[in-house]
């Protein structure tokens, strides 16, 4: 039974305590979260506009919101997808200025269950399970570029961010139904894209 004192999605409290200090006006709680977000921000945010210099530019612009907004975190969400949501809309709001066409696609309607994938990686692997691991991450990788930006952002959340469905559809603003079907959509568009091959061009 979840009780008061826990975070929430199963966040360590000590995560949920640093969101907290931020907001307060703490100044080493912005370095502790840096350290423990900048990388996997960064990777959220290259996967979403696929230019190094950019993204490198939307990840200095996200901390600098952080810094803005510290007053305005709100203590019951979490602080991974506070920060995130942050991310992606400026982001978007680049993609809007640059790429309007491809922000309103028209996505499926009807609720779907969470795809039961499996581990990329199995516990304790040997030299040559890490090798092909990684030879397959990399060939997942290189099919997922290929995708529209939508089903790049959410299969990099779930995979990549190994976010639950609950978080992204907080991320990405949209109902968990929508956060199911999208995810299942771009698992299909993973299927299709790796029986053909990475012979096409990415899509915006």
């Amino acid at each position: 039974m979840s009780t008061a004192s826990e975070a929430v999605w199963g966040e360590p409290l000590g995560l949920e305590s640093e969101g907290v200090r931020l907001r307060r006006g703490d100044p080493s709680a912005f370095d502790e979260l840096l350290t423990r977000y900048q990388h996997r921000l960064y990777r959220y945010l290259l996967r979403i506009v696929r230019e190094p210099a950019l993204a490198e530019d939307l990840f200095q612009q996200t901390w600098l919101r952080v810094i803005e907004k510290a007053r305005q975190f709100d203590e019951r969400r979490s602080f991974e997808g506070w920060l995130f949501t942050i991310g992606r809309n400026l982001a978007l709001d680049h993609l809007r200025r640059y790429q309007p066409e491809s922000l309103d696609e028209p996505l499926p309607g009807e609720p779907a269950g969470e795809p039961r994938e499996a581990r990329l990686a199995a516990d304790g692997p040997s030299a040559l399970d890490r090798v092909l691991q990684r030879e397959r991450w990399e060939r997942l990788a290189a099919a997922m570029d290929l995708l529209p930006w939508i089903y790049r952002e959410i299969l990099t959340l779930r995979f990549e961010e190994e976010m639950k469905v609950e978080e992204m559809a907080d991320v990405l603003d949209v109902p968990l139904s929508t956060a199911k079907t999208r995810l299942r959509r771009g698992l299909e568009m993973m299927r299709e894209t790796l029986k053909k091959g990475p012979t096409g061009g990415a899509q915006a």
